[in-house]
């Protein structure tokens, strides 16, 4: 009974801890477009302010916030299980390629290609929905950051008994030692940092592809492009 009871404690003060940092991270990430958004409404009460200009930034502020609301409650939902994300299995080739038509005018202005390759019979152990989520969060992250000329690939190809979904750009990459980190909730690198992302869109990705039996790595460096992996059981 003892030992119970003190399993039972650590595994409560864990998730306390857990919990306490989580909140503690959102709170920040929400202050962050709410203090712009004040500068902004500030700015424009000076004499010659260009208030068209300032409402058109303090409304994507606005739109900033509401996605990292909708993902901090999507996470949420992952996490505590009530959204399913395995049920039957979804041919992957012709959702990649429906995602990467929805960000072609995206990826045009920022200077990305984008193409979507691989085996037309490769199906992996996820809705349609979860499929189309990990797909747009890994466009969208090199539409984001990959950089003018980048070229980015979205491919899915039988490898064994797996089934193998593989996001890769030629794009500017990130340092080598933040590699083990990219999944983590909020984090961002440098260049990152003066983006309007939410830092959500890889944890997501990583909750999802796990939750249905997978794994998930990054390979990559700077300059040198990023290559996300994810591999599903047959």
């Amino acid at each position: 009974m003892t030992e119970y009871s003190e399993e039972t404690e650590a595994r409560r003060a864990r998730f306390d801890e857990l919990r306490s940092g989580f909140t503690a991270s959102v709170s920040h990430e929400l202050r962050t477009p709410l203090a712009r958004i004040l500068a902004l409404l500030d700015n424009a009460e000076l004499p010659g302010a260009d208030v068209h200009g300032l409402i058109d930034r303090a409304r994507a502020e606005v739109e900033n916030a509401g996605a990292l609301i909708d993902e901090i409650l999507f996470l949420s939902e992952l996490e505590s299980g009530r959204e399913v994300v395995s049920l039957g299995h979804t041919i992957a080739l012709p959702v990649l390629e429906s995602v990467l038509e929805e960000f072609a005018d995206a990826a045009a202005r920022a200077g990305v290609t984008l193409a979507a390759e691989g085996d037309a019979d490769v199906e992996v152990p996820l809705r349609p929905r979860m499929l189309r989520i990990v797909a747009k969060n890994l466009a969208e992250n090199a539409i984001r950051y990959a950089g003018h000329g980048a070229h980015f690939t979205l491919s899915v190809r039988r490898a064994g008994e797996f089934a193998v979904l593989t996001a890769a750009d030629d794009g500017a990459g990130v340092p080598e030692a933040t590699l083990p980190r990219l999944f983590e909730r909020f984090y961002r690198t440098d260049a990152a940092r003066t983006s309007r992302g939410t830092g959500l869109g890889l944890a997501i990705v990583k909750h999802i592809v796990v939750a249905a039996g997978g794994e998930v790595e990054a390979h990559g460096s700077r300059g040198r492009g990023l290559h996300i992996r994810a591999t599903f059981p047959g």
